[in-house]
């Protein structure tokens, strides 16, 4: 107990002295009923009560903390304090009815200082930054006010003395007269008391002019204080917005001097040819084929491109065989060999003219605080987003826009070699992430049963299909065929974890592609994204992770990496490499380039080992054939920074249809009021929508409970054009399209769609 005195010793002191912010003191918390009340260093400091269990650990682990300012506090007996706060109450008993008063008074006045100070800056919102000579006004005004009350206090002062004076007088006249014994024994008690109001005056008029004092210096060193670090911050801002300017001119210098020569990028020439090493972070301890620096002594794989003297001699030699093909293939032409360069889809001119602009997106505001506060003690399942976090795209058209490179696949279904045609995969399955870069803005999640189609069977001869079958977990189903001989189909959940400074989105589920003529069959997954900046900063996106893409009918395979983007790394950012094998584990050919502009292809004519590096593991040495371009981002439309950074394909995908579903996702109406820049209206129907879907589930819950009690069968919810069955090749079950959409899309007969708007 001796520590508790010291600590409310301390604590006593500090609360009632003029300013002071900071309370500590042990208290006594409830913990429950095993362990009862347990003592705790208890510290009121800016407004908010936090504990810990030693005073030691102030220095690294808070146990909890309340903020007074929306706290209600109440006291149930001698010492008792009880704090609740939304959803969290504190029941908390000091030692002593005088230490309770203490804590209660400080907690009192760091509440009612918290709720001024949060006014304040309510108040404030609109000029955040008054100037110095409106608070020097403002202070100046403060003290003069003082002052004159202070005079005002003199005045009553000089009052009661003068009085208080002729009052002792006159009692000193009465005692001199003959009175009874008990007359003077009053009137000697009256004279006291006016001697101890004298001296209480005088007091109290030493105290305010000592206040003043004190006043008029700390609003000195306040105002210089401020100053100070409104001068501070100005410097930061300066400072991070030149450091902003730097990185990315450093940035577009870096990505743009390559093209000076010319080498690919980051291959330096010499008289042998030269030499590309990639940077790749060792998955497994015992991977011998992996990138690194060149400045890093670390094991890595080097690419030699052979010179054009030798390419046909050493094709011809000991790599003749290396792709199953001639060496010299992807040599004559810009990209790869005659069967797989015919006639692209995107040469033919679509017969129907899309729309090229949406409306900008208005310029509001978004008050963070208010939606936080809003959230405070209610269920996470229903606390309303606002649209000001969207984008006027729901998940099942984010899905979609996966098709934006679709002519990859048109020309990997014409190609000969199988394992050319694993390179035109490899660079689909990064395409779809170039979308992303700029796209910061979540979509909309789908309501279940929502459904969206695209059409583009006439002018570019494929036809896709999504549908929402799963809310918990968020589940869609995702199906396209292609009149140009291939097939996709994929389910995709998502699941994510906040981290504190950054958002993980780790998409699940495989996804699955066949060309009809040659029956090669190909399964890959998503690789991670990563949002950063979440609570500070402008928001980024960023792509890391491992694809491994395999062919089931040969057993090829292709390892993609997403090196994940790191300030002190002298790669390009968001780079991706990859090496394409055959069943045998043999390399064939060497993917290089970045998800959000373009990728390479090189061919490999001769493998070596190399010298160990420092880890002792040893590099392998490829020489390749000139790297060929696969694929290359398509420029973003005129003015996309007013249109949420939309593709050319993203702003046809809201584009009304005649004859689409009436769950279609065009059909949204909370969607296309926030693409008419209704943002108003738009949370509104939001809500709604939100509310009639909790209320689709709740009768679905009670149905299948009354099915239980009755000893029933319920089937639950089932969707309209999908179905679950087992992959024969990964063993997983998910949704597969079970046909019958673009039938009912012919009759126009939409009558089994479930009512979702």
């Amino acid at each position: 107990m001796s520590e508790q005195g010291k600590g409310s010793a301390s604590a006593s002191t500090a609360a009632p002295a003029p300013g002071s912010d900071t309370y500590k003191g042990w208290l006594f918390k409830w913990t429950n009923y095993l362990k009862g009340y347990q003592r705790r260093w208890f510290v009121l400091s800016n407004g908010l009560l936090s504990y810990y269990r030693t005073q030691a650990e102030m220095a690294h682990t808070c146990r909890g903390t309340i903020n007074l300012a929306t706290a209600h506090i109440d006291t149930e007996d001698a010492c008792n304090i009880v704090l609740s706060s939304g959803g969290r109450t504190y029941h908390l008993k000091a030692s002593t009815e005088v230490e309770r008063q203490r804590w209660v008074t400080a907690l009192e006045l760091a509440k009612a200082k918290a709720i001024r100070m949060m006014n304040d800056q309510s108040d404030d919102s609109g000029d955040e930054e008054p100037t110095s000579q409106s608070d020097r006004s403002e202070l100046q005004g403060t003290l003069k006010i003082l002052i004159s009350k202070l005079d005002d206090l003199s005045t009553c002062n000089d009052l009661i003395a003068k009085h208080g004076a002729a009052l002792q007088r006159s009692l000193s006249e009465l005692e001199g007269l003959k009175v009874p014994l008990e007359g003077g024994e009053k009137i000697k008690a009256v004279n006291e008391r006016a001697t101890l109001f004298r001296i209480t005056s005088n007091a109290m008029i030493n105290a305010c002019r000592d206040f003043l004092d004190l006043a008029e210096t700390h609003s000195r060193r306040w105002q210089r204080a401020l100053q100070y670090e409104r001068e501070q911050r100005t410097h930061l801002e300066e400072t991070i917005e030149q450091l902003a300017k730097q990185h990315n001119s450093l940035e577009r210098a870096w990505r743009e001097a390559p093209t000076l020569v010319s080498s690919p990028p980051s291959v330096p020439t010499n008289n042998q040819g030269s030499e590309r090493v990639r940077k790749e972070e060792a998955s497994d301890e015992d991977e011998d084929t992996e990138y690194f620096d060149a400045m890093e002594d670390s094991p890595a794989f080097i690419t030699v491109t052979a010179s054009e003297s030798t390419q046909h001699r050493r094709s011809q030699s000991n790599l003749s065989g290396a792709s199953g093909g001639q060496a010299s293939d992807w040599n004559q032409d810009d990209s790869m060999s005659p069967s797989c360069n015919d006639v692209s889809g995107k040469e033919l001119q679509p017969r129907r003219q899309r729309r090229t602009h949406i409306p900008d997106k208005p310029n509001y505001s978004l008050n963070l605080w208010s939606i936080m506060k809003n959230c405070i003690g209610k269920e996470l399942s229903k606390i309303p987003m606002p649209v000001n976090f969207n984008e006027p795209l729901s998940m099942l058209q984010r899905l979609t826009e996966d098709l934006e490179y679709h002519e990859l696949l048109d020309k990997a279904a014409r190609c000969d070699s199988s394992l050319e045609q694993m390179c035109l995969v490899a660079a689909f399955s990064i395409s779809s992430y170039s979308t992303t870069v700029h796209r910061t803005a979540k979509p909309f999640n789908p309501l279940l049963g929502e459904t969206y189609e695209l059409d583009r069977l006439e002018e570019f001869g494929y036809r896709s299909l999504c549908e929402q079958v799963s809310h918990h977990p968020p589940a869609a189903a995702h199906h396209v065929i292609s009149q140009r001989g291939w097939t996709l189909w994929q389910e995709i959940t998502i699941a994510s974890k906040f981290r504190g400074k950054y958002l993980s989105i780790m998409p699940l589920g495989a996804i699955h592609l066949q060309f009809h003529s040659s029956g090669n069959h190909y399964v890959w997954r998503k690789v991670t994204s990563t949002v950063h900046n979440i609570i500070v900063g402008k928001l980024w996106i960023d792509q890391s992770g491992d694809i491994e893409i395999l062919n089931h009918r040969t057993k090829e395979t292709c390892q993609l990496k997403f090196s994940p983007y790191s300030y002190f790394s002298r790669d390009v950012p968001r780079k991706v490499t990859g090496v394409v094998a055959d069943s045998g584990g043999q390399a064939h050919y060497i993917l290089s380039g970045t998800w959000d502009d373009k990728i390479e292809s090189a061919k490999i004519i001769q493998s070596s080992r190399g010298g160990s590096g420092s880890e002792g593991k040893q590099k392998t040495v490829y020489q390749t054939l000139s790297p060929k371009l696969l694929w290359k981002k398509y420029p973003l439309p005129e003015n996309a920074e007013n249109m949420y950074y939309f593709s050319a394909l993203a702003l046809t995908l809201n584009e009304p249809e005649d004859g689409v579903a009436l769950t279609d996702s065009r059909m949204r109406p909370d969607q296309k009021l926030m693409e008419e820049g209704r943002w108003d209206e738009a949370n509104s129907e939001k809500q709604r929508l939100e509310e009639k879907q909790r209320a689709a589930r709740r009768r679905r819950e009670a149905e299948a409970a009354d099915a239980l009690d009755e000893g029933r069968e319920y089937e639950g919810y089932q969707p309209l054009w999908f179905h679950q069955r087992r992959d024969s090749l990964t063993g997983e079950t998910n949704f597969v399209y079970k046909g019958g959409y673009w039938e009912t899309k012919e009759r126009q007969d939409w009558s089994m769609c479930p009512d979702i708007y």
